[in-house]
């Protein structure tokens, strides 16, 4: 139904004949694949830090706050404008989840100033996003944890490749969480990664990735082990070797598909900047590099967005709204999430745009012809 859509696969018979050479192998479950990737993206990652695969983003974040310890009676600072995996893995640990609001309507990254302003005696660990891949301050953030000598987990499932004044995000913290979903920048349907550059942290992922165990199946199968110690309760968050397989490709495949990325960027922010009221955030960022996984706008005030939706559907074009605002999500009432008031606009009025590396010229121009009409449409 799209002449559009808002992301496209980039596989080709690369991936598929990644995935065969995995079953024809006859090992499927976590092994040497999945090994590959992980050296792999942390030579990427760069900066000593070592990589662990997992099942998915939101398991790269419920094992990163795990490993801290946080639980009941802590607080986590996290963005308001995020989605929902950040807000459900503090709350599923018993800790207890603290909005931080938005730089500015330009600057959809989380606020440094309200972080610090949202500190108190029970505040264990800030959780950030570099919203649309786009890296957060990290001097200020890093500067108020360590002086309020708190834990930094970096939620990096939009930046991939990204880096702030040279250092790749993912390194900053205690640990990086990667999503590799099948709209992110590396595919690879479900999966995750977990960078840390603590080899005590990066043990006790290990345990907790593989149901607290000291040694793997691969282990006992390969004749290296004949049993296992459990040295801590544990989950299954392993990856498997198909998804690794499919990683490695992606991996080799990010650099190109990320130059494509930001040429069509460069394209929609020329075209649209004309658009009267209409903010493109993250325009003026400098001293970064950004992965470009997503392109939103913030609609002008008054604005009727699911007109412009319905407007850009009509035309055979898919958008999307990255986030709703967590204080309206019926699930967390009970919570009495503090107000943040940027976000929540941001919130009410971001709509995102196709993209994806692999789109033509012709559908970029009817992207942005549609959606020019569109917005004359929402303000009639």
């Amino acid at each position: 139904m799209w002449k559009v859509q808002l992301f496209r696969l980039n596989f080709d018979e690369r991936e598929v004949a990644a995935v065969s050479d995995v079953v024809r192998s006859g090992w499927l479950t976590m092994g040497e694949k999945t090994k590959e990737f992980e050296s792999g993206f942390a030579s990427f990652t760069g900066h000593g830090a070592k990589a662990i695969a997992v099942a998915n983003g939101t398991a790269a974040l419920h094992l990163a706050l795990l490993a801290l310890d946080i639980g009941p009676g802590d607080e986590v600072i996290i963005p308001s404008l995020t989605f929902v995996a950040d807000i459900n893995t503090v709350v599923l640990t018993g800790a207890t989840p603290v909005p931080a609001d938005c730089s500015s309507l330009t600057d959809w990254n989380v606020d440094p100033a309200d972080v610090e302003r949202k500190i108190s005696s029970r505040t264990k660990a800030v959780m950030i996003v570099h919203y649309a891949g786009y890296p957060c301050d990290m001097d200020a953030i890093l500067s108020l944890c360590r002086r309020h000598k708190l834990r930094l987990i970096e939620d990096c499932a939009h930046a991939p490749g990204a880096s702030y004044h040279g250092r790749s995000v993912g390194t900053f913290g205690d640990f990086g969480c990667f999503s590799f979903f099948t709209n992110k920048n590396l595919s690879v349907g479900e999966g995750g990664m977990v960078t840390t550059s603590s080899a005590d942290l990066e043990q006790q992922v290990l345990y907790l990735r593989s149901h607290g165990m000291t040694t793997l199946t691969l282990d006992r199968h390969q004749g290296r082990a004949t049993s296992y110690d459990v040295v801590r309760p544990g989950l299954n968050y392993r990856m498997d070797e198909m998804r690794a397989a499919l990683g490695l490709v992606q991996l080799a495949k990010l650099p190109d598909a990320q130059r494509e990325r930001a040429r069509i960027v460069a394209r929609y922010t020329e075209a649209l900047a004309g658009i009267d009221g209409l903010t493109i955030p993250f325009a003026a960022a400098t001293d970064v590099e950004p992965a470009y996984h997503i392109f939103p706008v913030l609609l002008p005030e008054g604005c009727d967005r699911l007109r412009v939706i319905e407007a850009l559907k009509l035309q055979g074009i898919q958008s999307s709204i990255h986030y709703p605002a967590l204080q309206e999500f019926s699930g967390f009432s009970h919570l009495q999430l503090d107000n943040t008031p940027i976000a929540r606009d941001i919130a009410h009025r971001e709509l995102t745009l196709p993209l994806y590396p692999t789109m033509a010229d012709d559908e970029i121009e009817l992207v942005i012809s549609a959606f020019a009409l569109a917005v004359r449409e929402g303000r009639a």
